[in-house]
């Protein structure tokens, strides 16, 4: 993906006051003085996880690069729970004026979106794209027991013993993300919920389930206690972090490229104007120093991808998520 530019404080500034003198809100006189598009006050963030998250810290990061870019201070708001559906509400009952800004991830803007029969919100028609901001890869990890060695053995053994083994996931999309890589293994096994990751992780430390799929960052903590193996993950090259492991397109099994990620929306009743200046913000905070630096720091990589790349993506994922529960018939409301 093409990156912009790099903006250094000064050139953020400058940019910023000529967009906001050339970007205006219409009048309803001559003698009404111009007024600055956004951000003139603070501004909301709303992250629909608790603090402490991977989706919270990175939100903080941008709040904090954000205050220092446009003086204006930035609060986040954490509405956890409810597959992140009271966030949502929060976000859709504010004024649509761009000051309230949803800090999401996959789960609120595609994954709910295929596993709720009646969802009460719609994540492309309520909510108008920003961008993309992180993506983290993901790992398949067994107990560190296991007699599978290798990701190929994992999948000799559940080919040989359908529905026999059982794979963890934390959350939904985890599930989904099992589902479809059995899918490209050709293999069928069986699906346990748990509450979240932690509880999954704890699963397979404790030799309870077969098989997970994890983030990297939680995967590569627990390998180095020897509570879990991780025998690959997700990604066009290896992690500098975990150089020994293979890639699932190295173990034999390419095309599953699954990832977790973080993105920013706003009502789709903003009007257009805030929402390119809110665009044009975010990606100057992205090519800060500061940003990348915490993003590489986590194991994240940068994704400054724009709205129409952020919508398409969108689509292409619940097109995705909603094939694979119909013909898996995997169960997750």
């Amino acid at each position: 993906m093409k990156s912009l530019p790099e903006f250094s404080r000064r050139r953020v500034m400058g940019a910023f006051t000529a967009s906001a003198a050339a970007i205006q809100f219409p009048v309803l006189a001559q003698t009404t003085p111009p007024v600055r598009v956004w951000p003139t006050r603070s501004v909301r963030f709303v992250v629909p996880f608790a603090p402490g998250s991977s989706t919270d810290s990175l939100a903080r990061v941008f709040a904090k690069v954000m205050t220092e870019v446009t003086g204006q201070p930035v609060i986040i708001d954490n509405k956890g729970g409810g597959n992140g559906i009271p966030a949502v509400q929060t976000v859709l009952s504010a004024p649509a004026d761009g000051y309230t800004v949803f800090f999401s991830s996959n789960s609120t803007l595609t994954t709910n979106a295929a596993t709720y029969r009646k969802l009460p919100y719609d994540p492309i028609a309520d909510f108008a794209p920003v961008s993309m901001v992180a993506s983290i890869n993901v790992a398949i990890v067994v107990p560190f027991a296991s007699p599978h060695k290798t990701l190929a053995d994992l999948f000799a053994d559940a080919r040989k013993r359908p529905s026999a083994l059982n794979m963890g996931a934390g959350s939904p999309s985890y599930a989904l993300w099992g589902a479809w890589l059995s899918e490209i293994a050709g293999v069928k096994t069986t699906n346990v919920m748990y509450k979240g990751v932690g509880e999954v992780v704890i699963a397979i430390g404790g030799n309870q389930i077969d098989y997970a799929v994890i983030d990297v960052v939680q995967a590569n903590e627990m390998s180095r206690g020897g509570r879990l193996r991780i025998l690959a993950v997700t990604g066009d090259q290896r992690s500098a972090n975990m150089p020994n492991v293979p890639t699932t397109g190295e173990a034999g099994f390419a095309g599953f490229n699954a990832t977790a990620w973080c993105a920013v929306v706003v009502s789709a009743k903003t009007p257009q104007p805030v929402v390119q200046e809110i665009v044009r913000v975010f990606a100057a905070i992205s090519d800060t120093q500061e940003a990348q630096a915490y993003v590489d720091k986590v194991a994240m990589k940068r994704m400054t991808s724009g709205p129409e790349y952020m919508r398409t993506f969108q689509l292409e994922e619940i097109a995705r998520w909603k094939r694979l529960i119909a013909t898996t018939g995997i169960q997750m409301e």
